[in-house]
């Protein structure tokens, strides 16, 4: 069933900051932290008995908490357990407009998605919401949700991200570590790489975010840039943080330096120039010593847009050049 509404796939998500949903305290804190994306945990961070209660609480704090300037989001229990659609039906029908996405943890198929999808959507309809606002973060935490992640990716018009699990991940395919995102002792390489790459060549197909999990040594802030620089470079929208010393970090590794972002828009306009009638219709141009197409407008655009979704502003401008 496809759904009225279009969710919103550029939210900016650099930082995704994990809060217990039985937890007042830290619930509290979370609404003053500079984090792009706060997901309500109902999952993982509640205990099996505290989870009833977290519900309740969860729509507590969506309801009447400032979450300003952050997407909403509430993690509830997988499939394949007795809790989910309580989490779903609870947190919906008593926050629903207070909430921007559900993330599903544990995905391992796309018919998994489609029935989220038509929960959503029964929700919606009986309590009069926009039908289709909610969005869906998809979580792959085993190997059958990678081997399905490209399926994944296309099950409903709801879906914004996918999200990597990297704790469960390694313990499905039965990964020689302990330390959660860090290199397995005897693999001379990054292990990583073709998970994080199989993810994003799935998001990007669909026109989805693709979101780096958590880093669990949380007082090791170089580490965490050191991983976070990974994920950013191949060109991940952002990371999971479990910390507040965590979420500067991330916002910082995830935008594009102001070198860069100056650049991009020089290219743009200089791109602009170009190709106009005062700039002699070119299909490219040279920047300096650089040469310009419509290619590297296309990567300046990529750029430029973090840069602007991350509030920077230019310190350059651009001049057309004589003759």
């Amino acid at each position: 069933m496809s759904p009225a509404h279009q969710p919103d796939r550029l939210r900016p998500r650099r930082s995704c900051l994990a809060v217990p949903g039985s937890n007042p305290r830290f619930l509290e804190k979370a609404q003053g932290l500079p984090a792009d994306q706060v997901f309500l945990d109902l999952e993982d961070a509640c205990a099996p008995l505290a989870k009833p209660d977290a519900r309740h609480t969860v729509v507590k704090f969506l309801n009447e908490g400032d979450w300003s300037g952050k997407t909403r989001v509430v993690r509830v229990n997988d499939w394949t357990t007795h809790w989910t659609y309580r989490d779903v039906v609870t947190v919906v029908e008593g926050a629903g407009p207070n909430l921007d996405c559900l993330m599903l943890p544990k995905v391992q198929d796309a018919g998994q998605i489609t029935a989220l999808d038509m929960l959503l959507t029964q929700i919606e309809k009986t309590m009069g919401f926009e039908v289709g606002r909610i969005g869906i973060e998809a979580q792959i935490e085993n190997a059958k949700g990678l081997v399905n992640v490209d399926g994944i990716a296309a099950a409903s018009p709801r879906l914004e991200t996918i999200v990597f699990g990297p704790a469960d991940f390694m313990a499905s395919i039965n990964m020689k570590t302990l330390v959660v995102g860090e290199q397995p002792p005897g693999y001379p390489a990054d292990a990583y790489h073709y998970i994080l790459m199989r993810i994003l060549m799935a998001a990007r197909s669909h026109d989805l975010q693709a979101i780096d999990g958590p880093y669990l040594q949380i007082r090791d802030v170089d580490g965490f840039r050191e991983v976070a620089g990974r994920s950013a470079a191949l060109g991940f929208d952002g990371k999971w943080v479990l910390h507040p010393g965590q979420v500067e970090a991330a916002n910082e590794v995830f935008s594009p330096s102001q070198e860069d972002y100056d650049h991009a828009e020089l290219i743009l306009d200089a791109y602009e120039y170009a190709t106009s009638e005062e700039g002699g219709r070119k299909g490219s141009a040279m920047l300096g010593d650089e040469m310009i197409d419509e290619a590297s407008r296309k990567m300046a655009l990529v750029v430029s847009g973090k840069g602007r979704a991350a509030g920077l502003v230019r310190t350059t401008a651009f001049t057309p050049p004589e003759g």
